[in-house]
C-alpha cells in the first residue's frame, strides 16, 4: 500500500504569523512537527514576485497560506506564482488557504461597463492549478459558484458565538445583535439563534458610494447591549455611524464582531474614538502595529480552525463539522471554557 504522505504547508508574505500558529497547531494535532515548507517569495528591483522552493514537493498535499489582503495585487500574484512553482515541482494536489479572499466585494455588475473581478480572480487560480480552496466568511457565499473546484467556506460566527457566550455570560437576555445592512442579515441571524438572542438591523440609504446619507434602525435596542456583527470593516465609517446611532435609540452599549479587519486609512483613529466599547476581529488580515496597540481593538485567533480544516481535507474527512459548538470548543482548548 501506498505510504500517506504528511500534509506540507507553504506560505506567502500576506500573513506569516497566522500561517506559523497554524503549523504549530497543526504540529500538536499530528504529534511531530508540521513545519513552513522552506522557500523564498521575494521581489526583483522592479516588483517582480520570485518564488524558490528549497524542499522536494514531488507528490505531496500542499497547502498555500496566503490571504489577498493589502497590498491585494501583490499577494495575489505571490499566490498564483507560488501554485505554478508548485504544479511545476509536481506535487500531487494544491490547496489554497486563503482567510481573507479579497476581489470578493466586487462579485456583480452593480451597473453598466463594469467588472465581475472576483470571478477573474477565480477564473486565474483554477488556471494556475490551484484544485482547492479554504477561505473564511466570503463577502457573498455565491462566489463559490465562480470556481469549477471544491470551495471550502469557514464561517467566523460559531467563534464568535464562544466569545460572546464567554464575554458576556450572565447577561445574554440584555444582547441583540445588529447587522449593519440589510445584505448581512443572514450573517447577524446565525449569530444570534447560535447565542439566543434577539436581532435588529440598520438600515442605510446611500447617495453615492462611500457617503451614507441616511440611517434607520429596525427593532428594538432600547436597554440592550448590541453586538454588530459583519465580514469586512475597512474604513469604519459605516460601522461607527451605526454605532452612534444605537446609542441614540438607547441601546447602552455597542461591541462589534467583524471577520475581516481591513481596516485602511482612518479606520483604526475611528474606531479608537467611536463610542464602540470593543471592536473584534480575527486575524484572517495581519494586524498593523495601529491595530495591536488600539485599546477596544481585540483580536480572535482563527489557526485553529484552520488547523483543523486543514487536516480534515488532507484526511478526507467533513469540514462542515467545524461549524459545530461541540465540536469547535475543544479545538480552541479551554479559551471559552464557561460556554455551555
Amino acid at each position: 500500500m501506498p505510504v500517506q504522505q504528511e500534509p506540507k504547508l507553504i506560505s506567502g508574505n500576506a500573513n506569516l504569523p497566522l500561517a506559523t500558529s497554524i503549523s504549530r497547531r497543526m504540529s500538536m494535532h499530528r504529534g511531530m512537527q508540521v513545519g513552513l515548507v522552506d522557500a523564498r517569495v521575494e521581489r526583483f528591483n522592479d516588483g517582480e514576485i520570485f518564488v524558490e522552493v528549497f524542499e522536494n514537493v514531488r507528490g505531496e498535499d500542499m497547502f498555500i497560506i496566503q490571504s489577498t489582503s493589502n497590498p491585494a495585487n501583490d499577494n495575489l500574484m505571490e499566490l498564483l506564482v507560488m501554485c505554478d512553482t508548485l504544479r511545476r515541482s509536481s506535487a500531487a494536489r494544491i490547496t489554497a488557504v486563503i482567510p481573507y479572499f479579497g476581489y470578493a466585494r466586487q462579485d456583480r455588475r452593480t451597473k453598466a461597463r463594469t467588472p465581475i473581478t472576483a470571478k477573474l480572480v477565480a477564473n486565474m487560480m483554477v488556471e494556475a492549478g490551484i484544485e482547492r480552496i479554504l477561505t473564511m466568511d466570503l463577502h457573498a457565499a455565491q462566489i463559490q459558484g465562480f470556481f469549477d473546484i471544491p470551495v471550502d467556506n469557514l464561517y467566523a460566527a460559531p467563534i464568535f458565538a464562544l466569545d460572546v457566550m464567554h464575554h458576556f455570560a450572565g447577561r445574554l437576555e440584555n444582547v441583540t445583535v445588529v447587522s449593519p445592512d440589510v445584505g448581512g442579515v443572514a450573517r447577524a441571524r446565525e449569530l444570534a439563534k447560535r447565542i439566543g438572542c434577539g436581532l435588529a438591523i440598520v438600515d442605510k440609504r446611500r447617495s453615492k458610494p462611500g457617503v451614507v446619507e441616511e440611517m434607520t434602525v429596525i427593532g428594538e435596542v432600547e436597554g440592550q447591549t448590541c453586538i454588530i456583527v459583519d465580514d469586512i470593516c475597512d474604513t469604519a465609517g459605516t460601522l461607527c455611524k451605526a454605532a452612534d446611532l444605537l446609542i441614540e435609540n438607547g441601546a447602552t452599549e455597542v461591541h462589534s464582531y467583524i471577520t475581516h479587519g481591513v481596516l485602511s486609512g482612518p479606520a483604526v483613529e475611528r474606531v479608537t474614538k467611536s463610542k464602540m466599547k470593543s471592536l473584534v476581529i480575527t486575524d484572517s488580515i495581519a494586524a498593523t502595529e495601529s491595530v495591536k496597540n488600539a485599546a477596544n481593538i481585540r483580536i480572535v485567533p482563527t489557526a485553529p480552525v484552520f488547523a483543523q480544516a486543514i487536516l480534515n481535507i488532507w484526511n478526507g474527512t467533513s469540514v462542515s463539522s467545524l461549524f459545530d459548538k461541540d465540536t469547535l470548543t475543544p479545538i480552541y482548548e479551554g479559551m471559552y471554557a464557561n460556554v455551555s
